[in-house]
């Protein structure tokens, strides 16, 4: 090798020195610290993982609960249909099929005595607790505490009813509301009174209706496609039971008074039956009554 070739030991030494001072003077951190540091935020990783794997377990659980829960009342209301020994003339007529929707039901001149044929007819129908509270009664002993429990049921196709029970217990109390609410199904008549829209579908109500119970008085006016049910909580669950889509409400009086209130748009709805309209412009505002494959005139 030649001399130009070869480098100078000294040089090569004092570079080196420079090196190890430039790495010494520069601040290292500790390995053990680095590791812990790591660990830390693996592990709060792995918590934040676990407690999201757990939430959605919960909600898998809740939904097949409820689900499970659906199914088995169905059977039950399957296997008490199966069972079930009419008692009145309606009865017979709907479990012989001599009847078979719940508009022929309805306007039969002998009244609904019995839940089976609502269950029968209607087996989709929907209940909602509207209210539930506690009523005293001062006797010889003291006071009695009871529930009162307000309930609404509806296929939302233009069947809706009430119901109101009192009671010790709450579970009972609704499962009898609810039984007196199907006992008190109504017709509703709807279709697209709004002139602001002129769709021709049974969305809202076809003209302007009023209902009263106590206090409370409500007015129920046609809304165009598309607004929604404006009013209460209370007001739009019925509404919603009932098929009605876009309303708009007026209301006055205490309507904080459940009872009167549920009374009040109950009797607004059942008051769409009073007017008559001829074929041709039922046709053009789409007026149906009940369900939306039964059209009438009365």
């Amino acid at each position: 090798m030649s001399d130009k070739d070869e480098k100078p030991v000294g040089e090569t030494a004092e570079e080196s020195e420079k090196t190890v001072k430039k790495a010494q003077s520069k601040p290292v951190p500790a390995k053990d610290s680095v590791d812990e540091e790591v660990g830390v935020t693996l592990e709060i990783d792995d918590d934040s993982a676990a407690e999201e794997e757990v939430e959605v377990k919960a909600k898998k659980v809740k939904l097949t609960r409820d689900e499970e829960y659906e199914a088995e009342r169905k059977r039950l209301e399957l296997e008490a249909l199966e069972k079930w020994v009419p008692k009145t003339k309606l009865g017979r007529m709907v479990k012989d099929g001599e009847i078979k929707t719940m508009h022929e039901a309805v306007r039969y001149p002998a009244p609904i005595r019995e839940v089976e044929i609502v269950d029968k007819l209607l087996p989709g129908i929907e209940e909602a607790v509207l209210n539930v509270g506690r009523v005293q009664r001062t006797t010889d002993s003291g006071r009695r505490m009871r529930f009162r429990v307000v309930v609404a049921v509806g296929n939302r196709d233009g069947y809706v009813g009430i119901g109101v029970s009192k009671g010790k217990d709450a579970g009972p109390t609704i499962r009898n509301a609810i039984r007196k609410a199907k006992l008190s199904l109504i017709e509703v008549k709807r279709g697209c009174g709004s002139w602001e829209c002129g769709c021709g579908k049974p969305h809202t109500v076809p003209f302007k209706v009023s209902g009263k119970s106590g206090s409370v008085e409500i007015l129920l006016k046609p809304a165009p496609r598309g607004v929604g049910l404006v009013s209460g909580e209370i007001a739009r669950q019925i509404l919603g039971l009932a098929g009605i889509n876009d309303v708009f409400v007026n209301t006055s009086g205490h309507t904080r008074t459940a009872i009167n209130f549920t009374k009040a748009v109950v009797d607004a709805l059942e008051k769409t039956n009073y007017l008559k309209v001829d074929d041709k412009k039922a046709g053009e505002v789409g007026i149906v009554v009940g369900a939306c494959e039964v059209r009438s005139n009365g």
